[in-house]
């Protein structure tokens, strides 16, 4: 069977060649029986088994993985692609080790973008409907209702419009919140308005209250969301960042949430993960912290796209999702 390269890359392997069929298992932050038991049902044609440095390097040219140690690709010198189990590639790029000539395919979607959308939608919610205030109000059983501001004095801004930052505006434009959404290149989209580049980036953020960030961590986006940035929002605004933590100065939110600028913020990354003990957003009154948990890699879905785009590959078909090194996504 002849094959053609995928995206500037050498074809994956041959799979009627059963004997070749050997895909490694390396992800450290995933139950290896769980994920290679559903693999191998999902693929029988194919091998897989689990990395374990006190073997000898083996003939495996696919890996499978989440946050793979440096080790994996100074021991196994024949991986060719690696298939990332999340969307996130940030911290396998500044791996040392990396292979200049690695292909990467990141995990799209994958019933991540609605647990995204699921999580903005209660954090903003939560403060809009002033759900704490009942809850305080129940430990003292007292009835009564607290006043609420209606949805158009809660503009939303969506930076990042991928697969997530789509569905995330989407679903809030859909609950009748005035929606825009942000992005480095132009985006035509239904249902809210875009804005795009360094020239729709102050537009964009005077007509915003609720930022939300979903985008991926580049060199352009680390550190992007700054005092300078965060203080063009609306008075009173709302941080709401799922995206990467190294993308928000914290300092600069701090004290932003001091000044009253910031009203709350909802916060699933940091960054320095776990969050350090003594940081102050762990008892920050107007912070809420969760242990990136926004979107969990869904088993039965990443494996169905895994091994469609394995099929694709093989075939000598191009897929979605390889990694644009010079982009960092």
């Amino acid at each position: 069977m002849a094959f053609v390269p995928s995206y500037g890359f050498p074809p994956l392997i041959d799979f009627d060649q059963a004997d070749y069929m050997h895909i490694l298992f390396a992800s450290p932050h995933h139950d290896p029986g769980t994920w290679l038991a559903s693999f191998q049902t999902a693929m029988p044609e194919a091998r897989f088994s689990v990395w374990d440095p006190s073997q000898p390097s083996t003939d495996a040219e696919i890996a499978i993985g989440w946050q793979p140690s440096a080790e994996v690709f100074a021991h196994e010198r024949h991986i060719k692609t690696l298939f990332n189990l999340g969307a996130g590639v940030d911290a396998l790029l500044a791996l040392p080790t990396l292979p200049p000539d690695l292909r990467i395919v990141r995990l799209e979607d994958a019933g991540m973008s609605v647990q995204m959308a699921e999580y903005v939608v209660h954090a903003l919610v939560r403060v809009m409907r002033n759900f704490d205030g009942y809850a305080q109000d129940q430990a003292m059983q007292a009835w009564g209702e607290r006043p609420e501001l209606a949805r158009r004095h809660w503009p939303v801004g969506v930076l990042g419009l991928g697969v997530v930052g789509q569905r995330v505006a989407s679903t809030l434009a859909a609950l009748d919140f005035p929606v825009v959404g942000w992005s480095r290149t132009p985006r035509d989209l239904d249902g809210f308005r875009t804005f795009s580049g360094a020239d729709g980036l102050d537009a964009f953020l005077r007509q915003t209250r609720v930022l939300v960030n979903v985008l991926p961590l580049t060199p352009e986006t680390r550190n992007f969301i700054d005092r300078e940035l965060m203080g063009k929002l609306l008075p009173e605004a709302m941080v709401i960042n799922v995206g990467r933590g190294k993308s928000l100065v914290e300092e600069d939110l701090l004290a932003l949430l001091d000044s009253g600028h910031v009203r709350a913020a909802a916060l699933d990354v940091f960054q320095t993960e776990p969050l350090p003990a003594n940081h102050p957003f762990w008892h920050h009154p107007k912070v809420v912290v969760t242990p990136h948990i926004a979107a969990r890699t869904l088993l039965e879905e990443a494996v169905e796209q895994i091994v469609c785009k394995l099929r694709q590959l093989a075939k000598g078909q191009g897929v979605s999702g390889v990694v644009s090194r010079d982009r960092g996504y």
